[in-house]
């Protein structure tokens, strides 16, 4: 999901501790800062941090001045034969063509295993925004092609395109029929998503806590953390790419149940949306002398299930007899995309 997705539900995660509401009616929205921040925090550590620690096997770093696609193919077809070789997995860090303050040459990478070869095609100059140029679209028509030594297997959708900031990394891990599986992102989602990382922050967290206020005070701080960086490894498994979610003692990254693409856009609506219904009834209910009374499923019946019935039956009228298609992306993909857009 996407980042102030993970946010919001940190927050309503917070938000069903008595202490965090208690706090907030006093005026410290401690609880609510801490629940918001570890919803977002494994994202965090990965796309700002981890990622421009990680070490890669092989970097394909094509030149500017001439962008040849055949070293490209070359050079990746070169990682296959040494993850097939060695028999162990390779980091391969596509590195991204950057030709001015604003420009950046675009190239997209094909791995086709009917044919046992990688395609790599260089595409148009796109400006910052991922906008091409006019007038480059066709600036290097060749395509560069290299044999593979086995079978590359994708297990997800997402496009391998490399072009505005940092580029995309793969890792190739041997299989035990010989094949290779690619992972995109081997970065992403190892130990940072981790219910036992989040538990071991909690407890870091909550004895400094401890140490400053004492036991009731540690105790609450860490079910806080615990309970809100879990949520955000939760939810990722609803998507494709999963998580390590028991570092250390699990080493790969669970597959994901394939619900959803992190970045569909009614998920994460009804996620959002959840969540301020859920933070509005913690906040309720601990509200002495109100003068107007209801329940829970009332809630959720005015805001969520009769709106969701309306939305439903306007969307029905409107596009009844019309055969709606939308293009999904990859999960991981959708997030890569997102962080390339921010700048990071």
């Amino acid at each position: 999901m996407k980042g102030f997705t993970h946010f919001m539900s940190g927050v309503a995660v917070a938000s069903f501790g008595p202490w965090a509401i208690e706090a907030a009616m006093q005026g410290n929205p401690l609880f609510f800062v801490l629940g918001g921040a570890c919803g977002i925090l494994p994202d965090t550590i990965d796309f700002k941090f981890y990622r421009f620690f990680y070490h890669h096997d092989v970097y394909v770093t094509p030149d500017p001045i001439n962008p040849d696609p055949q070293f490209v193919a070359d050079e990746i077809a070169r990682a296959v034969a040494i993850a097939v070789d060695e028999k162990r997995y390779v980091d391969v860090k596509l590195v991204s063509i950057r030709l001015g303050a604003d420009f950046w040459q675009q190239y997209s990478v094909k791995l086709d295993n009917e044919k046992g070869e990688v395609l790599v095609k260089f595409g148009p100059v796109v400006n910052t925004g991922q906008v091409p140029v006019e007038g480059t679209e066709n600036r290097y028509p060749a395509i560069g092609r290299a044999p593979l030594k086995t079978k590359v297997i994708q297990t997800y959708d997402a496009r391998l395109k490399v072009d505005i900031f940092d580029g995309p990394s793969i890792g190739l891990k041997p299989l035990d029929n010989g094949d290779l599986d690619l992972e995109f992102l081997p970065w992403h989602r190892e130990w940072s998503h981790s219910l036992t990382i989040g538990a071991i922050l909690g407890v870091l967290v909550g004895a400094v806590a401890w140490l400053a206020s004492g036991w009731t005070m540690a105790w609450q701080c860490f079910v806080t953390i615990a309970a809100c960086y879990g949520v955000h490894v939760v939810e990722d498994q609803l998507g494709h790419m999963g998580s390590n979610i028991f570092y250390p003692l699990t080493k790969l990254r669970t597959p994901g149940l394939q619900w959803m693409h992190s970045g569909d856009g009614l998920p994460n609506f009804l996620t959002i949306w959840i969540g301020c219904l859920l933070i509005f009834w913690n906040l309720y209910r601990y509200q002495p002398d109100m003068t107007f009374h209801f329940g829970f499923m009332h809630l959720m019946w005015v805001g969520l299930i009769a709106p969701g019935l309306l939305f439903a039956a306007i969307r029905w009228v409107l596009t009844r007899g019309q055969n709606v298609a939308v293009v999904k992306g990859d999960g991981v993909d959708d997030e890569w995309n997102e962080m390339k857009a921010s700048g990071a």
